[in-house]
């Protein structure tokens, strides 16, 4: 794991169109910000384990009883 450490108006580059800033910190949350090419999904780490598991399920049901999971979808702020 990579620790870094930031301060507001500071950002992270992943690659060359991945970047997370820094937008407020306050006593026990941090506010992020993520830019992002449309075909990057971004979840928030316990939505990704419910997507997981819904896909895992959807895999053993009949197709006609497919799950939504666009609703637990990151919206992006453009």
């Amino acid at each position: 794991m990579l620790i870094l450490t930031r301060k507001i108006d500071e950002e992270i580059k992943i690659g060359p169109d991945i970047t997370i800033k820094i937008l407020s910190l306050s006593e026990n949350q941090v506010k992020i910000g993520i830019t992002a090419p449309n075909s990057v999904q971004i979840y928030r780490g316990e939505v990704y384990e419910k997507v997981i598991q819904y896909s895992l399920d959807a895999s053993k049901v009949n197709i006609s009883d497919k799950v939504d999971l666009s609703k637990y979808k990151i919206k992006k702020v453009k």
